[in-house]
């Protein structure tokens, strides 16, 4: 008497498996990410809640080990980015209005320190790719996963925005004071070294 053969794997309980442990794997971390990306922390949940049915719907693209946290990484930038344009064409008007109030000076922002300050001067992609090392630690390859480009654009563009960063930073630490003597003026701070080498 033979015995019979067991039934093969459902499909549907190793896609359910593989989402439970991404979810578990990835969502804190997904969470900070896009806490850090909005004004409001409703929103945040928003984006965590679409990236992961997005992640449901293709859980068979999704990376396994280390490889999921920048997929999912780039899946919710991808949906901050739609969710920014969106919100830019609601604004629109707004935006224009604000352009024409040119008689009107807006008193000094004091908050926030230099670095903050410097690193809103910059660039959107500037200021992402620094967050991307700074706030969510990751590395390049990991980076490079997230903004969909080779590991040798992101060495590029991550020098180059810690150069910007730090001249921005010089430029805000360097306020004019006139000598007691000959009313020269002298900066307060030597500008940035050239440079910057990468972590």
């Amino acid at each position: 008497m033979t015995t019979p053969e067991p039934p093969p794997p459902d499909p549907l309980v190793d896609r359910e498996a593989r989402f439970t442990a991404l979810f578990e794997s990835t969502h804190r971390p997904l969470l900070a990410y896009a806490v850090r990306r909005v004004t409001e922390p409703a929103d945040a949940a928003d984006v965590v809640a679409e990236s992961f049915l997005v992640a449901w719907r293709r859980i068979d693209d999704v990376p396994a080990g280390d490889d999921a946290r920048p997929w999912m990484f780039g899946v919710a930038r991808r949906l901050l980015a739609n969710a920014r344009r969106g919100d830019r064409r609601r604004l629109a008007l707004a935006d224009r209005l604000r352009d024409h109030l040119t008689d009107v000076v807006p008193p000094p922002d004091d908050s926030g320190s230099d670095v903050e300050r410097a690193l809103a001067r910059l660039s959107d992609d500037d200021q992402e790719l620094l967050r991307l090392v700074a706030w969510e630690e990751l590395g390049r390859e990991e980076i490079a996963v997230v903004l969909g480009v080779s590991r040798t654009a992101v060495r590029v563009r991550l020098h180059r925005a810690r150069r910007r960063l730090a001249d921005q930073l010089a430029a805000l630490q360097a306020p004019l004071k006139r000598s007691a003597a000959g009313g020269q003026v002298m900066s307060r701070w030597a500008k940035a070294r050239p440079g910057i080498e990468e972590a």
